[in-house]
C-alpha cells in the first residue's frame, strides 16, 4: 500500500510541475477607459508577451523602449504581440498616455492601479514579464531588466513557435 501511494504521490507532483498556470481573471482598463478581461487576453493562437511597468520605472522605460526598437520586426517574424500593463496607481494614471505617446510605444497598455493582476501572477517587483503561450498558458516569468534581456523574450517566443 506504501508503494502505490508513494507512485501515486511521484506522478501527482511531476504532472503539477509540467502544469502551466493559466491568466487569472481580472478587469482592467485601456488608457481610454474600455474594460479588458486579463483571462481572455490572447493572440489568434500566437503567443504574447505581458509587460507590467510604471511611469516612474527607469529599468521597466528602458525594457519597452529596447523592445520598441525591434518590435515590427518581431511581430513580422513571430506574429508575438505585447501588452504592456502600467501599475501606476490612480494618482498618476493620467502621466501613463503621455509616456506611452513620448516614447512611439506601440503596444496593448493596460491600467492595474492596484497591481491586483501582477500580484496574482507572483510579480513582486517591475519590470516583471510574462510570456504566454498561444493557448492562453504562461511558459516564461522574469523580474528586472539588464540591457540586451529583451533577446532573451524573443529567443523564447521562437522557441514556442518550433514546438
Amino acid at each position: 500500500m506504501k508503494r502505490i501511494l508513494l507512485l501515486f504521490f511521484s506522478v501527482f507532483c511531476l504532472s503539477l510541475g509540467s502544469l502551466k498556470a493559466q491568466l487569472p481573471a481580472f478587469t482592467l482598463k485601456t488608457m481610454d477607459g474600455t474594460e479588458v478581461r486579463t483571462d481572455t487576453l490572447q493572440n489568434a493562437g500566437r503567443p504574447f508577451i505581458i509587460d507590467f511597468f510604471a511611469t516612474w520605472c527607469k529599468p521597466c522605460n528602458r525594457e519597452l523602449d529596447a523592445i520598441s526598437e525591434v518590435y515590427e520586426d518581431w511581430q513580422e517574424e513571430t506574429g508575438v504581440k505585447i501588452v504592456a500593463v502600467s501599475i501606476d496607481q490612480a494618482q498618476n494614471i493620467n502621466k501613463v498616455k503621455p509616456l506611452v505617446s513620448s516614447h512611439g510605444w506601440e503596444y496593448d497598455v493596460l491600467l492595474d492601479p492596484n497591481s491586483d493582476f501582477l500580484r496574482a501572477l507572483g510579480g513582486q517587483m517591475i519590470p516583471y514579464t510574462l510570456i504566454v503561450d498561444g493557448k492562453g498558458k504562461i511558459v516564461y516569468k522574469h523580474s528586472g531588466y539588464t540591457d540586451g534581456g529583451e533577446t532573451e523574450l524573443i529567443e523564447k517566443v521562437r522557441a514556442l513557435l518550433e514546438q
